[in-house]
């Protein structure tokens, strides 16, 4: 599972020299060269202006909170319940 944020592209600047693979006819995704850590996603054609940051790749990822779930037609079938899990602060037994 993956968080993402929707920025308008002038908002972001992007320093470094992220590595482009083009997964679809329109769809870039962005990932570091050095240790593949996914980065962005832009889709000209469907979201104009639009480039979609990992969260978990910005500086202060606590500060921006989600506010949608988004693409649930997709969403796994068990993802609906998926909070009531038990949650573990490390790997468990160890």
């Amino acid at each position: 599972m993956v968080g993402w944020i929707a920025f308008k592209t002038e908002q972001v600047t992007i320093t470094g020299d992220p590595v482009t693979y083009e997964s679809s006819g329109h769809g870039r995704r962005q990932f570091c060269g050095r240790c593949g850590t996914g980065l962005f996603y832009s889709n000209t054609e469907f979201l104009p202006g639009i480039i979609d940051v990992q969260s978990c790749t910005l500086d202060e990822p606590e500060a921006v909170a989600p506010g949608a779930h988004i693409q649930v037609a997709d969403r796994l079938s068990w993802m609906t319940d998926v909070a009531a899990l038990p949650a573990f602060e490390r790997y468990p037994g160890m």
